[in-house]
């Protein structure tokens, strides 16, 4: 008798991982679901796999005695293996409630795709791809801030450690940053150039941050930030000898 453990988006999908894996039929298997799965809420947050036990008996009774450890420890290698899989891939406490907070938002504003998260160090990075999401980015990008910023408070309730959240809708942020180190680029230029302070236009906390640490990198100039909140904005100066 051998048997395997298989998980999949259906029962169906993984009784079929299951079968090929036996080399059997569906007909000469012995299934046993042990969970359905679930499809999870909005965005597909919290979704389950379907998991099964599935057994076939091949009437090489001898073999399968002779086999048995061996199939024993292929049958712990793939469940621990699963296990560790699971344990790298799973939400901390903190990554579990920022995502749900993220699909509760866009759910409440109509917004339907599909979102990822990952936890590097203390940054959690959720990514939500879909139609129509200009509602959850805004004018320059300030409802795409709130919602992050409720994010982060979210996320810290849930966390003894200082955790930062990084969230992008429909690829905003990351064609955001580009074109703000493409400023950056030109600003650093006429600097050099004219010698000269040039001011750039106002810009969100998070988007003066990616500006000044990008022109760290850059000879000859330096940063800082000048003005009032929404209107305050990075000056990039020369650097002094």
């Amino acid at each position: 008798m051998k048997t395997v453990t298989k998980t999949g988006k259906t029962v169906d999908e993984a009784v079929e991982a299951a079968i090929a894996e036996l080399g059997c039929t569906k007909e000469e298997a012995q299934i046993e679901v042990i969970s359905e799965g679930s499809e999870g809420g909005f965005l597909g947050v919290g979704r389950k796999d379907a998991e099964v036990k599935v057994s076939f008996d091949d009437g090489a009774e001898e073999a399968a005695i002779d086999d048995s450890a061996d199939d024993a420890d292929a049958d712990d290698e793939e469940y621990y293996g699963d296990d560790e899989n699971f344990e790298g891939d799973a939400v901390s406490e903190a990554e579990d409630a920022a995502a749900n907070f993220v699909a509760e938002v866009l759910s409440g504003i109509g917004i339907h795709g599909n979102m990822d998260s990952y936890r590097e160090d203390d940054t959690i990075y959720i990514s939500v791809t879909g139609s129509d999401c200009g509602a959850a980015i805004g004018r320059h990008g300030e409802t795409l801030e709130a919602i992050t910023y409720m994010t982060n408070l979210i996320a810290n309730k849930h966390s003894d450690q200082r955790v930062h959240v990084h969230l992008d809708v429909g690829g905003y942020r990351k064609h955001r940053e580009q074109i703000l180190k493409n400023l950056a680029d030109k600003a650093a230029s006429r600097v050099k150039r004219s010698g000269r302070k040039v001011v750039m236009e106002p810009m969100t906390p998070s988007e003066r941050r990616i500006v000044h640490s990008y022109l760290q990198g850059i000879k000859g100039v330096t940063t800082h930030s000048e003005g009032e909140e929404p209107s305050r904005c990075v000056v990039v100066t020369p650097e002094e000898d």
